[in-house]
């Protein structure tokens, strides 16, 4: 077990294989390389919560729930960054912010994952359905 300093949940204790890696970051915050998912209260959100910066956390949860039709293919330099050898070992989950009065998902910015390995990544594209 490891202990992470959080400024939204105070002190996490959390197992070190829980740790999801970010080789090339996220955009935007590409200096912080490591994650964890922590469920937000009882629902399907989640937050992202980095492990070398109590401030940075995100909001993520499953394009699925926000658009059922939601579908995006897996390039092969994803595949390669991510060490997936299973699709079923694909993980996908977008991050939603709010401005104003309104919630807005980053449908065009996925967070892919691979749930075996704990490697992720975000990966744009042009257009996601």
């Amino acid at each position: 077990m490891i202990s992470i300093k959080t400024s939204r949940f105070g002190v996490v204790e959390i197992p070190e294989e829980k740790i999801i890696d970010f080789p090339e970051g996220i955009p935007g915050f590409q200096q912080i390389k490591r994650y964890i998912l922590m469920d937000y209260k009882d629902t399907p959100l989640k937050w992202l919560q980095a492990v070398d910066d109590p401030d940075v956390a995100f909001i993520v949860v499953e394009p699925t729930l926000i658009n059922p039709d939601f579908n995006v293919s897996v390039d092969e330099q994803t595949k390669t960054l991510l060490e997936l050898r299973d699709e079923d070992d694909l993980a996908v989950l977008v991050i939603i912010r709010r401005e104003g009065d309104q919630v807005i998902a980053n449908m065009q910015c996925p967070l892919f994952f691979n749930s075996v390995l704990m490697r992720g990544m975000q990966a744009c594209f042009d257009s996601a359905i």
